[in-house]
């Protein structure tokens, strides 16, 4: 075979070596991006190859997910807005915007968002943990109510008197006799964004961005029952599996129990 080539043999292994090592990084990259859910980018994807071992540049790793027409959610996210209305209750904005360097269970903050299931809006809460990023509860009903808050609550499987702050925005669903039974009966206190300001809610707005990028904007759903099941599976992926620049690269439950030791 060398002779024909006209290639020495040590040549010929040595191309077919690195011909190997070139399709094992592709596929290595291919399977990143997939149990990614299709979003991870080229930064994310060269941190997982690192924990293995590769250094691997972000540019090399860009070439080859254009080869594979490897394209992010990210790169074709779309946005629609949901008006809602305010609770103008006189109560203080005790988080101020700081949203690092908190304990477990010090804040949670949440929002609402909607998605569409069976030709109809349906709308979804979740509760995440300032600590570390985690969605520690969450519900999905076709109301954008109280009780569809409640119900987040409810899934939460920590002890509820752990909870020190509630932080939200302004929306009426979160101010309901309901939800202040709930906070009285276990000692958590109220933190409210300002009027008209997204930035007080940052983590929780930025949430519901990867939500809806990652996992509502690009899929279909058929009945509410399908959604669930879906929306189930992604929080645990979200929890479990998917890493965050902000906690080193780690996932939330990871992060969580790296510092717990």
């Amino acid at each position: 075979m060398c002779a024909f080539l006209g290639i020495s043999r040590s040549t010929y292994y040595y191309e077919a070596k690195a011909i190997k090592v070139d399709t094992e990084l592709e596929n290595d990259i291919i399977k990143i991006f997939k149990s990614s859910r299709n979003n991870y980018g080229t930064r994310k994807i060269k941190k997982v190859l690192e924990n293995k071992g590769k250094i691997v540049s972000r540019r090399r790793i860009g070439r080859i997910m254009a080869k594979y027409g490897l394209v992010s959610n990210y790169t074709v996210a779309q946005y629609k807005v949901h008006q809602s209305t305010c609770n103008n209750d006189v109560v203080k904005n005790e988080v101020n915007r700081e949203f690092n360097n908190r304990e477990e269970s010090q804040v949670i903050v949440s929002d609402l968002t909607y998605v569409r299931v069976a030709e109809r809006w349906h709308y979804v809460c979740l509760l995440i943990d300032l600590y570390n990023r985690e969605i520690i509860g969450y519900s999905s009903g076709p109301n954008k109510d109280a009780p569809l808050v409640h119900r987040a609550f409810s899934s939460i499987k920590r002890n509820l008197y752990s909870i020190e702050y509630f932080h939200t925005d302004r929306g009426n669903e979160f101010k309901n006799k309901l939800i202040d039974e709930t906070l009285e009966t276990f000692k958590i206190k109220r933190s409210l964004s300002n009027k008209g300001c997204p930035y007080d809610n940052a983590v929780a707005e930025a949430t519901f961005k990867l939500f809806k990028i990652e996992f509502s904007n690009h899929q279909t759903f058929e009945s509410l029952e399908q959604f669930n099941l879906e929306l189930a599976d992604y929080i645990n992926w979200f929890n479990y599996h998917r890493i965050h620049g902000s906690l080193g690269y780690m996932s939330p439950v990871e992060f969580r129990k790296h510092h717990s030791l």
